[in-house]
């Protein structure tokens, strides 16, 4: 079976209190789907976390409107570290996540209520999407970006995880990494220089070199159609040494730990990474388990160590109380799920604070 790529399933998060970054999303943001919450053991991480099995509390919320999830993570048997450098846009890892919103002015409107510290401007240049940068509670970049792609209509005013920018040392040696692997083979800009749109954020006032990517039309399957469209983009501090976000800490820590992307074939794409000098360094070999959730999964890493995350999900829940559960294993990974299906998942909606 070939690969698929259905879409970018979740952002992992770590975190040091699960339930409040959950709430605060859950309440601003609409990531009010739980799908799972699981206590137990990351066995298979220990390439990334020196060594040692370490004990998490993992939560993954959806926003139902379109987009992929949130996958917080708190490690229960130690204190995750922040780093001891402060980060600086550009820095070697996942810079931000973007959120997509159909009325980014809104969004914009509605967090200033809540007087964010770090709130940006909004911009609004033309020919260009609408978009703003703020820090959540916990110091995590966000970006809000205009976009109309929509799944479910619901009461949020955002929806769900569409991309990432990702700051690399070399863009040039990144593009096979992320059009040949993730296949982000569409480039819809490409501009270097000072950015009135980075001037707020820590490190903005540098040069930058920016590559947005996005993927062309292509077949997706599953949950397809709820991750919706996505895109990547890579920035490259021009007049800088960036450093490593995740330099002499673990995987887990507080930050943006990885991008997870939910696919079809891991045979295949076990193959082509090899192939392509970027082999699996971590495998779940055939399925784990995540308290109701089940699938195989794997990691590889960008050429600057960022941490991509592959999913192929095998079981999930629909109506977990009455036993009800997508089986993905028997199903033509080429059709999307029915709709009705995917949004019978608002059942798990949370309506009021963890």
């Amino acid at each position: 079976m070939r690969k698929i790529i259905n879409g970018i399933q979740q952002i992992g998060i770590g975190v040091a209190d699960a339930k409040s970054v959950f709430n605060w999303y859950r309440e601003h943001l609409g990531f009010d789907i739980l799908v799972f919450e699981d206590v137990a053991t990351a066995d298979l991480m220990t390439q990334y976390t020196n060594k040692n099995i370490e004990s998490r509390h993992a939560l993954l919320a959806l926003n139902m409107k379109g987009g992929g999830g949130l996958e917080i993570w708190q490690f229960t048997g130690r204190v995750p570290q922040a780093s001891k450098t402060p980060f600086l846009l550009g820095d070697l890892g996942i810079n931000s996540m973007k959120i997509r919103a159909t009325d980014v002015a809104l969004i914009h409107q509605n967090l200033n209520k809540i007087s964010l510290e770090t709130l940006g401007d909004l911009t609004e240049t033309k020919g260009e999407k609408s978009h703003f940068f703020f820090k959540d509670p916990w110091n995590n970049l966000v970006e809000i970006v205009e976009d109309d792609y929509i799944f479910s209509k619901t009461n949020s005013t955002s929806g769900g995880v569409m991309g990432t920018v990702i700051g690399v040392s070399n863009i040039e040696e990144s593009l096979l990494f992320y059009q040949e692997i993730l296949g982000y083979e569409v480039c819809t800009s490409d501009r270097s220089g000072v950015f009135n749109d980075f001037r707020d954020l820590p490190g903005g006032a540098h040069s930058f070199r920016r590559v947005l990517l996005k993927h062309n039309n292509r077949a997706i399957g599953g949950f397809g159609e709820l991750l919706g469209p996505t895109e990547i983009e890579l920035i490259q501090v021009l007049d800088r040494k960036p450093l490593k976000i995740y330099k002499d800490r673990l995987w887990g820590d507080l930050g943006y730990i990885h991008l997870c992307f939910d696919i079809n074939g891991m045979k295949a794409l076990r193959n082509e990474t090899k192939n392509l000098g970027f082999p699996f360094t971590v495998d779940s070999a055939d399925s784990f388990d995540m308290g109701d959730a089940a699938g195989h999964f794997s990691y590889i890493e960008d050429p600057d160590g960022t941490l991509i995350e592959f999913v192929e999900t095998h079981k999930v829940p629909i109506l977990k109380k009455l036993g009800i559960f997508i089986n993905l294993k028997k199903r033509n990974p080429l059709n999307p799920l029915p709709r009705w299906l995917v949004k019978a998942m608002q059942v798990h909606r949370i309506k009021r604070n963890l």
